[in-house]
């Protein structure tokens, strides 16, 4: 599976082993190292729920959190074009203007078999390309617990398509209180794609596990 990010750090206590990709922004396109440490920390909230999942850094941010619609649709095309089964993109924009370029982007991931994981909204604003069909959206929900993952029925019902919601707290530090821990949307798609890449680990696709969520939330 890709993570589309600021890159990660491989061999961090929390991370282990990565398994090759990309930078796509700076002069070096091999160097994928994580200068800005929110590649890392989602690659390691991935981990921690699926242990054995092989990783691929996909660099779209250099010193800022900030990239471009081309740079990031870019980094989608060439983690589907690596194989990638899920693709985590702790990301996103509300600017309506980069629809296009990440619709294509989507379309072309997806078409070659990717599960492309995204924050369907921050701060309560839609934000792309989670919000855009073929996308599984996942949002940010307090009252989740961070081995939780919940299958937005009412949502499905609405757009006939997924909407999972799940804790934004990246894994815990050791003495470090929770309230004193990251916490954002970026974790919460991070914990998202960590219990998919679990499932496809253990043979089940994601499609399957969704339709079992809603079977098991409709009215009996």
């Amino acid at each position: 599976m890709a993570v589309v990010d600021s890159g990660i750090a491989a061999g961090h206590p929390h991370v282990g082993a990565v398994s090759g990709g990309v930078s796509l922004v700076g002069a070096v396109d091999s160097d994928y190292s994580d200068r800005l440490g929110h590649g890392t920390a989602v690659a390691a909230a991935i981990r921690e729920k699926a242990p054995d999942v092989a990783l691929l850094a996909v660099r779209v941010f250099d010193r800022t959190l900030e990239t471009s619609a081309d740079t990031l649709a870019a980094g989608m095309r060439w983690a589907a074009d690596q194989g990638a089964q899920l693709i985590n993109l702790s990301l996103g924009t509300p600017n309506e203007a980069r629809n296009a370029v990440l619709c294509d982007a989507l379309e072309y991931a997806t078409q070659r078999g990717a599960v492309v994981v995204a924050a369907i909204e921050n701060e309560g604003r839609p934000v792309l390309p989670g919000a855009l069909p073929g996308a599984v959206g996942v949002r940010l929900e307090r009252q989740c617990e961070r081995e939780e993952l919940v299958l937005d029925v009412v949502a499905l019902h609405r757009t006939n398509r997924w909407h999972l919601a799940a804790s934004g707290y990246p894994r815990p530090i050791p003495g470090v209180p929770p309230e004193r821990n990251l916490f954002g949307i970026s974790f919460a798609v991070a914990n998202a794609t960590g219990f998919l890449a679990r499932l496809l680990e253990c043979g089940l696709a994601p499609d399957d596990f969704f339709r079992e969520l809603a079977r098991a939330g409709e009215p009996r």
